[in-house]
């Protein structure tokens, strides 16, 4: 078997006094013939590749198959006089969403039947699935196309009809007091939300009053709702920049106000609460804090201190109920929930089990409650729902993900261990094997990684990871500087003009695995999508000799192409994370680990 091998058709250029030569720019031309039969030609290679593991695959994919529940509920949740709820079943592809009346022996409704809507559809996302305060109506919006293009519609839920009116390019919506004032914004060519409506449900769409458009193209705009349902808030934000506009939910044809005008590298994110918003802050710290300031007059003069910037601690979301606040924190890698009794001011943390796991806060729609919902999950427990009682510090487990086939935690162990980096930073490493796997160096190791927009890599549970972890080989994440496991300072860390730490933190925690006998260099997989996929093009390209096989998804590699041209989605918001290479200063770091401009021939 050969390989097929790409024309190459030159495209010159200097840039910043480099001269650059691109051999495969066309390959961007997706309705080239040329182009789709070279595709076709990789992908029979690709067949022919893997020709004698067709049935191992099979094998692999019933196996996975087979430990899914597919006719399953998700835990109701409470909101006004309803229960809402999703449910599968065997055979159908996606889940139906619904609802029960709060009380004993109601009859279920039928909201939403996503396999009906697909039909006819290669495909079909769920985006917004919003009812309006009274229950009556139904804001939804659904994705036919992959591309998370968004069309918003209305349906009434007493009698079933969908309304007259679809909005196109939909990016989030919330309703008015009134039951009928929709709120919502759109996302331009570039899928930049960047416009916010007013819309009367059921009248002409043509008729929605544009009431706000962010022309600043670092910038996009979200509108939500409190969940005190008293205020709506229009969140505008860019990488490194927040500004937040407010309107009283029972006042739709009001004034939307600046709560505090937009600072250079300043962020703030508000929710309300009785006559104050309280408000999460970088402006004294990077890693946030908390204050709160007057409705009457939510100015930054007016900000009252509530919890102080803390150098080790992330202050990652802010949780409002009537009597009770929860604050989702981040400590060495790890979340834990903040609980304060606002009559009193006492608080104390959410206890939460095992070294290395996941958890956040799941539907908690009620303000008027002691109730506060999470989900919790770890490498070796299954995504579990509990509701915690923050008056008399109880939890209850309402639903664990059901493994079919006999799946026993205790088979297994995970664990968290320390890298040291080059320059002496210590890297947190997850792992996950079975007990009975040796630490002799002789075990297949899969390791991942993310490093970027400050997003933490979830501990995850995973049951077709089971048929990796039955088989003998280890499963490990590395958590490299770019990402949010230890707050805000680990993503500048790993950014910009230091994004270079991301990839060499990476091989480093490979170094250590293979060090302390985790596994060995020609027996390490190494995987990462989008942003990972570029770092996994970054490292193969340093330290091809590191590993012995490497799975890309969606990479993103071409970085300097790419960051230079805002045409594409996203891209000139994302300045701020890679740098413009249009700046000579920024093109310079880019240039040393864009993974397509790096490319030799290397074994």
């Amino acid at each position: 078997m050969k390989p097929p091998i790409a024309e190459k058709i030159p495209q010159e250029e200097c840039l910043h006094g480099e001269h650059r030569v691109d051999d495969y720019h066309y390959l961007r031309e997706k309705e080239n013939p040329e182009v789709i039969r070279y595709l076709e030609a990789e992908n029979t290679y690709t067949d022919a590749c893997l020709e004698d593991t067709v049935e191992l695959r099979e094998s692999l994919y019933q196996e996975m198959l087979a430990r899914i529940k597919q006719t399953d509920l998700s835990v109701p949740w409470r909101d006004g006089a309803w229960l809402y709820y999703s449910r599968t079943e065997e055979g159908r592809q996606y889940p139906i969403h619904c609802r029960k009346a709060d009380q004993p022996g109601a009859a279920e409704v039928v909201l939403l039947d996503l396999n009906a809507l697909a039909a006819g559809e290669s495909y079909l996302a769920l985006g917004d699935f919003e009812p309006s305060y009274d229950g009556r109506l139904l804001a939804f919006s659904t994705d036919n196309s992959g591309y998370r293009q968004y069309r918003l519609q209305v349906k009434d839920l007493e009698n079933g009809a969908i309304l007259p009116g679809v909005l196109e390019r939909v990016t989030s919506v919330a309703w008015a007091a009134d039951h009928q004032t929709l709120f919502y914004t759109i996302e331009n060519d570039a899928k930049r939300s960047h416009r916010l409506y007013r819309w009367s449900v059921g009248s002409d769409p043509g008729r929605a009053e544009l009431l706000y458009e962010e022309t600043d193209e670092l910038f996009s705009i979200h509108v939500q709702q409190s969940r005190s349902r008293e205020y709506l808030f229009l969140l505008g934000t860019s990488l490194t920049t927040s500004e937040a506009r407010y309107l009283r939910a029972d006042e739709p044809s009001g004034e939307w106000r600046v709560i505090a005008p937009r600072r250079h590298r300043e962020e703030y994110y508000p929710d309300h609460h009785g006559d104050h918003f309280y408000i999460r802050s970088n402006d004294s710290g990077s890693n946030f804090r908390l204050v709160r300031a007057p409705v009457t007059d939510p100015d930054r003069t007016h900000w009252e201190e509530v919890l102080p910037h803390r150098s080790g601690v992330m202050l990652e979301d802010v949780d409002l109920f009537r009597d009770f606040s929860v604050l989702s924190e981040r400590e060495d890698g790890l979340p834990h929930f903040r609980i304060t009794d606002l009559r009193s001011g006492a608080w104390h943390r959410l206890d939460l089990p095992e070294p290395v796991y996941d958890a956040h806060p799941d539907a908690n729609a009620e303000f008027d409650t002691r109730v506060f919902r999470y989900a919790f999950e770890s490498l070796v427990t299954p995504r579990s729902i509990y509701d915690y009682d923050m008056e008399q510090r109880t939890r209850s487990l309402l639903k664990q993900t059901e493994i079919l086939g006999g799946y026993d935690p205790a088979n297994y162990r995970s664990e968290r261990i320390h890298a040291t980096a080059r320059d002496g930073t210590s890297i947190p490493v997850s792992l996950v094997s079975r007990k009975i796997t040796p630490q002799d160096g002789s075990a297949p190791l899969l390791l991942t990684g993310y490093g970027a927009y400050g997003i933490s890599f979830p501990i995850f549970f995973s049951a077709s990871r089971l048929s990796l972890l039955d088989r003998g080989v280890s499963f490990a994440i590395a958590h490299i500087r770019g990402g949010g496991e230890l707050g805000k300072p680990w993503h500048d860390a790993g950014r910009m003009q230091s994004k270079m730490n991301t990839f060499t933190d990476f091989i480093d925690a490979t170094e250590h695995l293979i060090a302390e006998k985790y596994t060995t260099a020609d027996r390490l997989a190494i995987t990462g999508r989008s942003a990972g996929g570029l770092l996994m093009g970054a490292v193969i390209n340093l330290r091809p000799d590191l590993f012995h096989a490497v799975v890309t998804v969606v990479p993103f590699v071409d970085v300097i192409n790419t960051m230079r041209d805002d045409s594409l989605p996203l891209t000139a918001g994302e300045w701020e994370e890679w740098g413009n290479p249009h700046q000579e200063e920024e093109y310079r770091i880019i240039r040393k680990y864009c993974p397509y401009s790096n490319l030799a021939a290397k074994n």
